[in-house]
């Protein structure tokens, strides 16, 4: 059975929690999509992890990780992560995977990243990591894959500092490339779990384009980039947090405003612990999105959604979330294409109250407050998509399953 996770917002939801939770269940997690431009954290009892390239369920011994075909590889970056896991007793030898096919970045990729952004009228706040720059080598048929690191003739396309890159780290992911597409064939009666990355208002096609990633975030890079058929993805879960946040620039009708919120905003940052895995930027904070969430499932065939950091609303006496639009006078109550739309766009809100009471310890959604399961009814019926996970916190054990992803719809 092959289970898709994806971020149903702007990235940051805690998917890496979820994955970690339901890979205890699965016997290969692949992510399919991302670099070392994404962050996935990762609390498991006093410890915490920061992974960026490392597909989430590798902190279980017995579990086969990949990554995966739409990857881009930063092998400086992928082997300071894996000597980090090994230095905190995680054997990760014999069980870590790359697709033949993913592509690899380059040390220059980086400089030309940091470049274009500087020379952009419109920054769009990318982390200057490469990525998007070896995925324009990758469209454009210049980039290098790693099935291609001993193929002569393709290395003599690139410039002789990558060369020397590439002979410097070739030796150490040789043993660990794969047919992606074969090994799942052999293994497809066993439980999969596909991890994204970032989130799928920032996917290439899907996103609020121009201000988005550089590859497939949504549910269907899983299948272009994971190895399989679009037919073989058995159940798609969106990850979503209570509130909203984004990081970088690009539209955000529902952010908190500056001037006459900034309190809101620092205690949904600081309570949430809003703050960049990757970069450490403070990320931008706002109310629940229903209308992006709503586009989101429809985007992407989302069977089920994760709700997380339900517990960040704890001590509000009332809070409030977007169901649609003002714009140009009128209600709009799909989520545009335009950025000129969404930036102008004012959210109309509607206002929840508020539970007073720590989440931290329900195991059970009967046991909510009546208030919160309020919430969570009012958010599966406006994107008619049913809330199947809930996360009150960081570890593993802060998660309630309403319905196993691992039963067949």
């Amino acid at each position: 059975m092959n289970v898709v996770v994806i971020g149903a917002q702007w990235g940051d939801e805690g998917k890496g929690k979820i994955v970690d939770y339901l890979a205890s269940d699965a016997q290969i997690i692949v992510r399919f999509s991302g670099g070392a431009n994404a962050g996935h954290t990762i609390v498991r009892g006093n410890e915490q992890f920061a992974l960026h390239l490392v597909p989430s369920g590798v902190l279980y011994p017995d579990k086969t990780v990949i990554l995966g075909t739409g990857m881009a590889i930063d092998p400086e970056a992928l082997f300071t992560e894996l000597d980090m896991l090994a230095s905190r007793g995680i054997d990760w030898q014999g069980r870590v995977f790359i697709s033949d096919r993913a592509h690899i970045v380059l040390p220059r990729y980086r400089d030309i990243d940091k470049a274009m952004e500087a020379a952009r009228k419109l920054p769009i706040g990318t982390t200057g990591r490469g990525m998007g720059v070896t995925y324009s080598m990758k469209s454009s048929r210049d980039g290098v894959r790693l099935a291609d690191l001993y193929d002569d003739e393709r290395l003599a396309n690139l410039e002789p500092t990558d060369v020397d890159f590439i002979r410097l780290w070739r030796d150490k992911m040789a043993p660990m490339s794969v047919d992606l597409t074969d090994f799942l064939s052999k293994h497809r009666n066993t439980y999969v779990l596909f991890e994204g990355a970032q989130g799928a208002l920032l996917d290439l096609d899907a996103g609020t384009y121009p201000y988005v990633s550089s590859g497939m975030s949504g549910a269907a890079g899983a299948a272009a980039q994971g190895g399989i058929g679009p037919r073989r993805l058995d159940k798609i879960l969106g990850v979503f947090k209570a509130y909203s946040t984004r990081v970088g620039n690009g539209p955000f009708p529902t952010e908190f405003n500056p001037d006459s919120q900034s309190a809101l905003c620092q205690f949904v940052r600081d309570t949430g612990r809003e703050y960049g895995v990757t970069t450490g930027r403070p990320r931008r904070c706002g109310y629940l999105d229903l209308v992006a969430l709503r586009y989101a499932c429809l985007v992407n065939s989302i069977d089920a959604l994760v709700l997380t950091h339900l517990d960040v609303y704890d001590t509000l006496e009332s809070f409030e979330a977007c169901v649609g639009y003002k714009l140009n006078g009128k209600m709009l109550e799909h989520f545009p294409a335009s950025i000129k739309d969404l930036t102008e766009a004012e959210p109309v809100l509607r206002t929840f109250a508020g539970w007073k009471r720590p989440l931290g310890q329900i195991r059970d959604y009967d046991d909510l407050p009546r208030e919160a399961r309020d919430y969570v009814a009012f958010i599966e019926e406006f994107t008619e998509t049913k809330i199947e996970i809930i996360s009150v916190g960081y570890d593993r054990r802060d998660t309630f399953v309403r319905k196993s992803p691992w039963i067949r719809s």
